[in-house]
């Protein structure tokens, strides 16, 4: 490993990658935080550029002896002028985007689908609550919040790395995978009464909207999730870790 110095261009690149624009023109995100870097240099991300405080380096020589990525020494306070974290000690990666490949279902396989997802937090925590639950394929509508926003990176706790996804029209996928459609509504069968479901897609919807007219037409089975007290609705990542938990446990039971 060989640290160099970190240039006033490296900080301008690195600080233009806070913008979508500038992210889709270079085909590059930038990843931070100790652990989250941790699990992008171990994931099958190509990794060009590595800032690392003397610390981070020191605790874990093994893991960058040997890359291919640039490595720059920085101080703590570098890293926070560069990146989005208010407090970070240790090192930010500048790592490159992976194609937006579409996948096909393996049998037995629970896929997720976001349909106009917009909120970049709640992204993140579906993939994480994804990570959880095993769930290695998701679907995202054109419109979803976009995969490499620093937040969604961030809330997702290293989760982005362990994932397969993509973007494109979901009616098209559903078409071609002939799997039954499970769509979060707020009327529907109640997930706590499903026995013995045949594992496909869970359709998760916008946030204030839910599951758009077009994407309902789709839906095989509405499922909901009942309510106790007068709350109007749930969060969509809390709601997708409701049916999720359940899923698995109908499945695996």
């Amino acid at each position: 490993m060989v640290g160099g110095m970190l240039s006033k261009n490296t900080v301008k690149f690195i600080k233009s990658l806070h913008q979508k624009k500038y992210r889709v023109e270079s085909g590059k995100f930038f990843v931070e935080g100790e652990k989250s870097v941790i699990e992008v240099l171990q994931s099958g991300f190509m990794v060009d550029l590595l800032l690392v405080t003397k610390e981070f380096a020191t605790k874990n020589t093994s893991l960058l002896t040997g890359i291919k990525a640039e490595v720059l020494f920085v101080t703590a306070s570098q890293l926070e002028q560069v990146g989005q974290y208010q407090s970070n000690d240790s090192a930010l990666a500048v790592v490159q985007m992976k194609p937006n490949e579409a996948f096909f279902p393996e049998e037995g396989e629970l896929i997720l689908a976001l349909d106009e997802v917009r909120d970049p937090g709640n992204l993140g925590t579906i993939i994480r609550i994804a990570d959880w639950y095993g769930i290695k394929k998701l679907i995202f509508s054109p419109h979803t919040a976009e995969f490499y926003n620093p937040k969604v990176i961030q809330s997702s706790m290293g989760s982005f790395t362990r994932v397969h996804f993509y973007y494109g029209e979901l009616a098209k996928a559903f078409q071609e995978w002939k799997l039954p459609v499970y769509g979060a509504f707020l009327e529907g069968v109640s997930i706590y009464k499903l026995t013995n479901p045949t594992p496909g897609v869970l359709l998760l919807g916008n946030e204030s909207q839910g599951i758009s007219k077009e994407m309902e037409k789709w839906v095989s089975s509405k499922v909901t999730i009942p309510s106790f007290g007068k709350a109007e609705s749930l969060n969509v990542a809390i709601a997708t870790a409701i049916f999720c938990d359940n899923f698995k446990r109908l499945v695996h039971q």
